[in-house]
């Protein structure tokens, strides 16, 4: 009897854990892909991965600091696009990289204030005004470049390889900065004031308000924060390729959003964790590669994505209500 209590206290404190199933999920995808291709346990394949997870590992880290404080922000793909343009612009005019770089980052995180200010203000749906943000700032994308790529005109490529450039054993520096902001915001999360009103207002905005949380505050720096991060990617990969071209980040914000909630955000907010957006947004490059090395056609990736985007909230809802109950 005493067995039996001590190993249901030990499951207990496993469903507690709120990466739980995304790290289940990852184990099963690597195990099948490593029994579908023996080239999927590969460092090659693996700096792969880790390559194209940064880029989008870094926004959905910002789109789930934001919906845990119970919002969305569809316009991070378009920001991963207009940040490293407006930057790419400045620095080809004369501009010090590395100013251009900060300008870039202000701009970007101006857009998040412009989409929490029409939210909080003008009380319209996150849904809404971010997605016409989304439209308004891929079509001022367009008509800037004339629909071609900007390339990096400078002489001086160190700061931009900082950014997204090779460091060692085939690493990139985006995954720094991807590992490094999952670090960053998993202790302001889970260690600080800030991260606990995040929670609060996600949870409930009118509770939090009642015991004193400045909701506007916190919703405000979290769409800020959400947008810096989308321009924080997009420099990374202009960084990689010294180059942006105004369509790239197309369709990203669905996947990021993808990543959070396979990482076990809730999408209505409350409920959250960076490192489980980390391991959603690993999990989505995980079933990229795969399937490519595997031989499956590349629409499945679409439709793989979408099958465990709608388990994850199946097993983390049943995860919540277990552990609840």
């Amino acid at each position: 009897m005493e067995n039996k209590r001590k190993l249901q206290t030990f499951f207990d404190r496993i469903l507690r854990i709120k990466e739980i199933g995304s790290l289940s999920g990852l184990i099963v995808v690597m195990i099948i892909f490593t029994l579908l291709s023996d080239k999927f346990m590969t460092w090659d394949n693996f700096i792969g991965i880790f390559t194209t997870t940064s880029e989008l590992g870094i926004i959905a880290v910002g789109v789930a600091m934001l919906m845990i404080a119970g919002e969305f922000d569809l316009s991070v793909g378009s920001v991963f696009a207009v940040a490293p343009m407006l930057g790419a612009l400045l620095s080809n005019s004369g501009v010090p990289i590395f100013i251009a770089f900060l300008i870039g980052l202000v701009f970007a995180g101006s857009i998040g204030f412009l989409n929490g200010i029409i939210v909080m203000k003008a009380k319209i749906t996150s849904f809404i005004a971010t997605l016409g943000t989304m439209m308004l700032f891929r079509g001022l994308l367009l008509a800037v470049s004339g629909g071609f790529p900007i390339d990096f005109l400078g002489a001086n490529t160190d700061f931009l390889n900082a950014l997204g450039g090779k460091l060692f054993l085939g690493i990139r520096a985006s995954g720094i900065w991807f590992i490094a902001a999952t670090i960053l915001f998993s202790v302001i999360l889970n260690n600080t004031k800030f991260g606990n009103h995040a929670f609060a207002v996600g949870g409930n905005a009118g509770t939090a308000k009642a015991v004193g949380v400045n909701v506007f505050k916190v919703k405000m720096i979290n769409f800020v924060i959400c947008s810096v991060m989308a321009g924080l990617a997009g420099f990374t990969m202009f960084g990689r390729f010294h180059s942006i071209d105004p369509t790239a980040g197309m369709q990203l914000e669905l996947e990021a959003i993808a990543a959070a909630v396979i990482g076990g955000t809730l999408l209505t907010g409350g409920y959250g964790s960076i490192v489980g957006a980390f391991m959603g947004a690993f999990l989505i490059g995980v079933l990229r590669s795969g399937l490519i090395l595997a031989g499956a056609p590349s629409y499945w990736y679409q439709g793989f994505i979408g099958v465990f985007l709608v388990l994850s909230v199946i097993l983390n809802t049943k995860i919540r209500k277990v552990v609840a109950g």
